[in-house]
């Protein structure tokens, strides 16, 4: 499927219910928490991934997507690009359906390496201005 695609969007948004956020903070003034927190409004279950967080939202944080026991079926990533592609190899490792480059992360490469993995792709848009468009 098409990275960016109208199709792979609304497919992430209605199959994947669990979500590894990538860089999740804990303070409120980050862009990373307020649109995690807007995921769980909506019924998602967010799963906190940042290595200088115990916790977020009452959840555990765990340093890496290889540490988090549930299986995941989104990862949002809130890292620099320059980052994003250590990201995109570990949900590719740990089975995940999706991945989401947050708006300002650009990795292409990170990008046809999920894509060619088999997971559906998006990457340079925000997930919660996706999320509303499709309500």
């Amino acid at each position: 499927m098409e990275i960016n695609s109208r199709e792979t969007i609304e497919r992430i948004l209605e199959e994947c219910r669990i979500i590894a956020v990538v860089g999740l903070s804990s303070s409120p003034s980050r862009a990373s928490h307020g649109v995690a927190s807007y995921m769980r409004r909506q019924g998602y279950k967010v799963i906190p991934v940042n290595p200088n967080e115990a916790q977020v939202f009452d959840e555990k944080s765990y340093p890496a997507l290889a540490d988090v026991p549930d299986k995941v079926d989104l990862v949002d990533i809130f890292r620099r690009s320059d980052a994003a592609g250590e990201a995109v190899d570990e949900a590719i490792r740990i089975g995940a359906k999706a991945v989401w480059l947050q708006e300002g992360v650009i990795d292409h490469a990170a990008a046809k390496r999920a894509q060619d993995a088999g997971l559906l792709v998006v990457m340079d848009r925000c997930w919660l201005k996706e999320h509303i468009r499709n309500k």
